[in-house]
């Protein structure tokens, strides 16, 4: 979105807001510091501070029109924290009007909005509509510009904004009673594809995906949610490149009540990095021409065994084509006294992952399998709340990927202040060593807020 429309949006909101009936505005202001020392690198010192804010105005000469407007805005006050220098930075998030009619629970969205159907969660400058049908059905539309994220290199996106010129989606669901709902969706991202460029691209900004999702509950004791998503697009295909999966994702969790005390659950997901990260914002942490595929799968079971404590038992396999398989397993116990109002919990875990290859796919694999051990605590005490927090991982062998270090840690105090109901400020406290850098030290402050002003007495 062009700063133009920015400023016209504040302008609706600031003309809006003053004829609003009901006008509610939250934020929360951080002040950060700490400071980093990376072998081979320079010391450096940031202290960021950050405003995040909202403001929803609703009832605007009409009980069924709204506006809301989220943002955020940043100025480092010292070493600069962006990666191209510069020292501020800001992002509106969203702002939009909202009208609900009054029948099949209807609305209509007009602006900078975000949504989220099956085939992924979209931010959009454009329209979104929706409404109930008979006999269960729910129909959803969203259409305009996609809101594309500036990279520091644009040398990484390159044709990006060419080739994401207008995105649509749709989606149709059908609730079956109190058993569920499943749902299927479309979404197409950009109409101009990397191989109808007048210079054909290997990298593929565009999308079309069809996913269909579901729901089901059919009692208390029993529910099954997950999506799949297939990638409908037809991609350039490279002489001697690998056939592409149509499987972008698959994701499903199932989760069994045996009794009130005792509970089990598994999961599955499957993703296929070419169609999963194709059309990413953010196209210079993700590959659009990544081949890697990842399959995970696991569960966990959980016994309440007194009203005060539960343990959990977890584990997990995943594998990546590129970088090898890993094994996860562990427990937690957790504990809460004094009517929930001191909690405690430990847990370890165990990471096999002898044969993980790292960075370089043609150097030797090397170990990364670590113990993990993580303690924490919270305590309320009238208007004060209290935690601690820490993990440790320890490393079977020292290895260059790692820096040499054998032990991964850090700890994290926080102590907060319910001042009145609208406001609560907090501080937090850290301190760790990892890779990256070997000795960090991190402290915040953050003040919530929210206050709302009516035109009847209210507030």
């Amino acid at each position: 979105m062009k700063r133009r429309t920015h400023v016209a949006l504040l302008a609706t909101l600031l003309s809006a807001t003053a004829w609003g009936q009901e006008v509610s505005i939250y934020g929360t202001t951080m002040a950060q510091m700490w400071k980093q020392e990376t072998p081979g690198f320079d010391k450096a010192t940031y202290t960021p501070a950050t405003q995040y804010l909202g403001i929803d105005a609703t009832k605007l000469g009409s009980d069924r029109l709204s506006l809301h407007l989220f943002g955020w805005g940043k100025v480092d006050l010292s070493d600069s924290t962006n990666l191209d220098g510069t020292k501020s930075g800001g992002y509106l998030n969203y702002g939009y009007l909202q009208y609900r009619f009054n029948q099949a629970n209807a609305e209509l969205k007009a602006g900078r909005y975000t949504v989220n159907q099956t085939t992924g969660f979209e931010q959009v400058d454009g329209v979104f509509a929706r409404t109930d049908l008979r006999g269960g059905f729910a129909i959803s539309a969203f259409a305009g510009k996609p809101v594309l994220f500036k990279t520091v290199d644009p040398r990484n996106q390159s044709d990006y904004e060419f080739q994401r010129d207008f995105i649509f989606g749709t989606r149709l669901a059908w609730r079956m009673g109190k058993v569920g709902e499943i749902g299927v969706s479309y979404l197409q991202d950009g109409t101009k594809a990397a191989k109808d460029l007048d210079v054909p691209s290997p990298v593929d900004y565009t999308r079309k995906q069809v996913g269909a999702d579901i729901l089901l509950a059919p009692t208390a004791a029993f529910d099954i949610r997950g999506r799949t998503v297939f990638d409908m697009a037809s991609h350039l295909k490279l002489p001697g490149g690998p056939e592409r999966s149509r499987i972008a994702e698959h994701d499903y969790t199932a989760t069994v009540k045996l009794s009130d005390r005792f509970a089990l659950s598994g999961n599955f997901a499957e993703r296929n990095f070419f169609a999963y990260f194709a059309g990413t914002n953010l196209p210079s942490l993700f590959r659009q021409n990544d081949n890697d595929k990842f399959k995970g799968w696991g569960g966990s079971a959980t016994w309440t065994a007194t009203d005060g404590v539960q343990l959990v038992g977890d584990y997990r396999h995943m594998h990546r084509e590129t970088f090898g398989d890993v094994n996860r397993v562990g427990g937690d116990i957790r504990w809460a006294f004094s009517e929930k109002t001191v909690l405690f919990g430990v847990s370890g875990h165990w990471v096999n992952a002898s044969n993980t290859v790292f960075v370089d796919p043609a150097a030797p694999s090397r170990s990364l399998t670590h113990k993990e051990g993580r303690l924490w605590g919270m305590v309320t005490r009238g208007k004060f709340i209290m935690s601690l927090d820490g993990i440790l991982q320890r490393y079977n062998s020292n290895n260059p990927y790692l820096g040499g270090m054998r032990n991964v840690y850090e700890t994290v105090a926080s102590l907060g202040f319910q001042a009145t109901s609208n406001i609560k400020v907090s501080g937090d406290i850290s301190y760790g060593s990892t890779p990256v850098a070997k000795n960090e030290t991190r402290g915040l402050l953050r003040a919530e807020y929210r206050f709302g002003m009516g035109s009847k007495g209210g507030r």
